[in-house]
């Protein structure tokens, strides 16, 4: 046997398998203390008490040994008012008075200050083996015990380990490593003791804090249990060629079993900016729906959209209805598709899209559901609404309408461009103009008029006309004479001459009027 142990007692064994068989703890609360009656002694698992116990007072702590878990550790401080004998054994007690464990110690004399001229905390630690540790637990007062400079050092480090903010790593890996042995990691040279913030294993409940080693590498001490790795760990980065000087948080949320969760980190180095005059570095955003008018930021995509570009273009080969998919964008159909618009009651006011027809196409339609109508020009048009070859037009929904503007279809269909393309027909301008076309046969006296296929709204400025069908030399002139310029405003008269002669004949005519 060593010169020093300790020994459970028999009455301690009797206790610890009671408390088994009835699956409750073991409770130490006090440690004491004797001077062995005067001398040293080899105490025995028999024996009950002390030879002769001098101080006896509450334990400080106890604990599991980090490298054999069966091995229990008990510390006690003796304070230093009290003292002048000799310390040569020591015993754990447990709440109900049994002597669980017996210890031979090394004779030390504990001096007081009233009556040896110094004292002293003394320390005293205690080792014993039991079958199963996780059973024993410490019965503490804490406003008498005292603690010594390794358990608060312990104690800081273990609470300390518990926040959410790390010591800093020196490199954070990029892909999945093996966690063994000095190794490259993002262009650094890794060895033994440093920190390594792995983030990329192919298993992720395999990341988290790693201590490198030449072997295999264990969790670091901080991040090493489940109560120390929780949602929101914070640690930085110090070098690397890609990850250098980053911050990195773990954003896996819920309670977190180390070794069986799966962790998740994220970069958070370019998620902060200074509260005054903040400048982000290509900050992104979620663009808001296409009609959100709410108070939500806007990104570029968003405002580009409400500027009224397009975010893209479709050629449609088959008939078929539109929907909310097509706004905002550039459909062109092909020959002998018709398009149904989206139902005005599905989209908000405002939504439009641009309707083309192909450049050769002369059957590409366009019809509403039932209940809505296309307008031209704020004039309702018949559907299905024909386009005319590589016509186009943008439509926008108000109410139950789509209204078309712009685009070559509103030009066409415009009153601004009305025309009646006929042989008596005319051709309306925008700026005033028109241009009317029409033919009669003259009298025997060589007059005619000719009625206008519209009325002019102000005067009459040119007319121009000419013999068409007739053999011979003719003459035709606008009978100005009897047909004032100007007036009537619905109708031309004309001359007619063969050979200097008043003659019937057939006239067509050219008259410009505004």
């Amino acid at each position: 046997m060593a010169d020093y142990y300790t020994l459970l007692t028999n009455a301690g064994i009797a206790y610890e398998t009671a408390c088994k068989a009835a699956g409750v703890p073991i409770k130490l609360s006090q440690i004491s203390v004797g001077d062995g009656g005067g001398a040293v002694y080899n105490p025995a698992a028999t024996d009950t008490a002390l030879k002769r116990e001098v101080w006896r007072g509450p334990l400080n702590a106890l604990f599991q040994d980090e490298k054999n878990p069966s091995w229990l550790l008990a510390e006690v401080t003796i304070p230093p008012e009290v003292g002048g004998w000799y310390v040569r054994e020591a015993g754990l007690w447990t709440d109900t008075g049994i002597l669980y464990a017996i210890v031979k110690y090394p004779e030390s004399f504990k001096p007081v200050l009233a009556t040896s001229g110094s004292g002293k905390e003394f320390y005293i630690r205690s080792i014993f083996e039991t079958s199963n540790a996780s059973l024993v637990t410490l019965l503490i007062d804490d406003t008498v015990v005292k603690a010594t400079r390794a358990w608060v050092a312990g104690y800081v480090a273990d609470e300390l380990a518990k926040l959410d903010s790390k010591q800093s790593v020196r490199v954070a890996t990029t892909t999945n490593i093996v966690l063994s042995g000095a190794q490259a990691i993002d262009g650094v040279a890794v060895v033994a003791g440093d920190r390594v913030l792995v983030k990329a294993q192919s298993l992720a409940r395999d990341n988290g804090i790693y201590v490198v080693a030449n072997g295999v590498w264990t969790r670091s001490k901080d991040a090493d249990a489940s109560v120390k790795v929780t949602s929101g760990l914070i640690v930085s980065v110090e070098e690397g060629a890609l990850l250098a000087d980053t911050i990195w948080q773990l954003v896996t949320d819920g309670s977190i079993v180390l070794g069986t969760t799966a962790l998740s980190f994220q970069n958070i180095t370019k998620g902060f900016a200074p509260l005054n005059s903040p400048v982000l570095t290509n900050p992104t955003a979620n663009t808001a729906p296409q009609f959100d008018n709410s108070k939500a930021l806007a990104t570029t995509e968003f405002v580009a959209r409400a500027l009224g570009n397009f975010r893209g273009g479709t050629g449609i080969s088959a008939s078929r209805t539109l929907t909310g998919d097509d706004l905002g964008k550039r459909l062109e159909l092909a020959a002998g598709v018709t398009v149904a618009m989206p139902a005005t009651s599905s989209v908000p006011d405002g939504a439009a899209m641009l309707i083309s027809a192909g450049p050769q196409s002369t059957s590409s339609r366009v019809t509403v559901a039932e209940g809505d109508q296309l307008a031209m020009n704020n004039l309702a048009v018949t559907v299905p609404y024909t386009l005319s070859p590589g016509g186009d037009f943008i439509a926008i929904r108000e109410a139950n309408v789509w209204r078309c503007h712009s685009g070559s279809e509103t030009l066409r269909t415009s009153p601004l461009f009305a025309a009646s393309l006929l042989a008596n027909g005319y051709q309306k301008l925008p700026s005033g103009l028109i241009i009317q076309m029409a033919s009669i046969s003259t009298a025997a006296n060589g007059l005619g008029t000719i009625t206008h296929p519209i009325a002019f709204p102000t005067t009459k400025l040119k007319v121009i006309v000419s013999v068409a069908g007739n053999s011979g030399t003719y003459a035709v002139t606008w009978d100005d004479i009897n047909d004032a310029a100007g007036t009537p405003l619905t109708t031309t008269r004309v001359r007619t001459t063969l050979g200097g002669a008043v003659s019937t004949a057939n006239v067509q005519a050219i008259i410009i009027g505004c």
